[in-house]
């Protein structure tokens, strides 16, 4: 019986929100769509949280309600958009906002916001949501969840693939060729320090199509001083976020650098996420020149997708667009796949990726009545 669920999903780059209309039959495929960007004082203030700071509570409070009433305005919107009522909507699967995500405190813990319970009154929809803390629960990291899904609905019998997905921050899945098991972990930033960069120094969000990064040359030094960091030798499962990978982060390394590295940072900074992808793919030598495909905010990036090339000669690499998913839409997709394997009582995570004990049901399920 085909079943309709929506993903939404508001990534590390906290740009906004991404809402997919999936259709199960029982494999999922994309019906449509829609983007709804965070008002300006609101990504401000996410952003903000997603560091120490003064009167968190009350702040975290406030920016809960606010994100649930985005995530719900998203859902209604592309509801409207194709003109479905929502009792046809069988639940939403909300990931939320990330606002703080450590896997290696102690205690580890996660932190989405966005009120499952706003969503849920706003939209008349059962909503799915907080996925992410029976994985930590269970010993596991949290993250990445998405190979899971990544391994539904991309998996190739005949040959080994990769995918990367390339928000703030990037990470990969392995898919071995045949039965293999799959492997995944967060390779490090993907936009996150770009993106930083580019609105404090620049006023602007993003270095757009790598304009940037273009005019620019890797600062060899510089860029070796940020691939010591002691994450990039750690071995999986791991996982990270812009709490760690922050701007504090980046000046500390043009700091040490010295005067004059300004001019080099965008492209030192595309290739220090070119390279770690690429270094991360290297620790799989069983790989045989892996197809790899790419999806994330980065994708469109002419500049990164040209260096992640460089990087991996012996591989193709491409949009996940050529296997009929659109890059920016997977993420969204996964979450309303997280919503399906909830309500059908299926495990949702991969432990041999997130170091979870075991396979786990993830999430908990809030009803508008």
């Amino acid at each position: 019986m085909t079943e309709l669920y929506i993903g939404t999903l508001s990534g590390t780059s906290v740009d906004g929100i991404d809402a997919a209309l999936v259709r199960f039959a029982p494999q999922p495929g994309l019906i449509a769509s829609h983007f709804l960007s965070y008002p300006g004082e609101l990504r401000t203030e996410l952003l903000a949280l997603c560091q120490p700071g003064e009167n968190e509570i009350d702040r975290l409070g406030r920016a809960d309600v606010q994100v649930g009433r985005c995530f719900a305005q998203a859902v209604n919107e592309l509801l409207a958009k194709t003109a479905r009522p929502a009792g046809e909507i069988r639940a939403i699967g909300s990931h939320g906002q990330t606002i703080r995500h450590r896997p290696s405190g102690s205690p580890p813990f996660t932190l989405q916001i966005g009120d499952p319970n706003v969503i849920a009154a706003l939209t008349g929809i059962p909503v799915v949501a907080d996925f992410r803390r029976k994985d930590v629960a269970l010993g596991g990291q949290g993250a990445p969840l998405v190979p899971a899904f990544h391994d539904a609905v991309f998996r190739a019998r005949s040959r080994d693939r990769v995918v990367v997905n390339i928000g703030g921050i990037a990470n990969l899945t392995v898919l071995p060729g045949g039965d293999g098991a799959v492997h995944g972990f967060d390779t490090g930033p993907g936009n996150t320090l770009l993106d930083g960069w580019c609105r404090r120094e620049l006023g602007e969000p993003m270095d757009r199509d790598g304009r940037l990064a273009a005019q620019g040359r890797v600062n060899c030094e510089l860029l070796e001083a940020m691939l010591a960091d002691p994450y990039f030798q750690q071995p999986p499962p791991k996982s990270t976020g812009p709490e760690y990978f922050s701007l504090a982060w980046l000046e500390r390394h043009l700091a040490a650098a010295g005067p004059g590295t300004a001019a080099y940072v965008p492209a030192t900074l595309v290739g220090l996420t070119a390279r770690t992808i690429a270094n991360a793919i290297g620790q799989f030598p069983t790989l045989d020149r892996p197809e790899v495909f790419v999806c994330g905010g980065g994708a469109h990036n002419p500049v990164l997708m040209r260096a992640l090339a460089h990087e991996l000669p012996g591989s193709p690499v491409a949009k996940t667009e050529v296997l009929g998913v659109p890059a920016d839409w997977v993420e969204a997709m996964a979450f309303a796949w997280f919503a399906y394997r909830r309500l059908h009582e299926q495990p949702g995570n991969c432990p041999d990726v997130t170091g979870a004990q075991r396979p786990a049901v993830l999430g908990g399920l809030w009803l508008p009545g």
